[in-house]
């Protein structure tokens, strides 16, 4: 499994109030004008799950395996050419301020990591910056 980390990501709302939007995945359809939709299209959308088809990947599903409360969303994929996983951490610093990090493991061929990395790399950052970016 590689793995690949977003920078921490500064959200200027509690820690509850980040976790509130983000474990209900039927949030996020609020957040798709902040995806780049050249790249990424036909969302859908509900509590536990969503799917999208991104460019030169294909269909991708993820589905909502892990909660904890005020810390963590747990994500695995259903649907994907390749199986991942991926975590949005929290932690709270202030009353109103909330740190976001996104973690991927993902299971790539040795001879696709090359060609993939820093497309990977370059989309964890985005995904996270638009997750910050959430009026929550």
């Amino acid at each position: 499994m590689t793995e690949y980390t977003s920078e921490v990501q500064a959200v200027p709302y509690s820690a509850e109030r980040v976790y509130a939007k983000l474990s209900d995945l039927s949030n996020l359809e609020k957040a798709q004008s902040l995806l780049p939709i050249d790249k990424i299209s036909d969302f859908t959308f509900d509590c536990d799950s969503c799917s999208f088809k991104a460019e030169m990947v294909g269909k991708i599903a993820l589905r909502i395996v892990d909660r904890e409360p005020g810390k963590t969303v747990k994500l695995k994929s259903e649907e994907s050419p390749m199986e991942f996983t991926c975590w949005i951490q929290l932690k709270e610093v202030g009353t109103e301020e909330t740190r976001m990090k996104l973690t991927l493991k993902i299971d790539l061929p040795f001879f696709l990591k090359a060609m993939v990395n820093s497309k990977i790399e370059e989309g964890i950052k985005k995904i996270a910056e638009a997750l910050a970016a959430i009026p929550y």
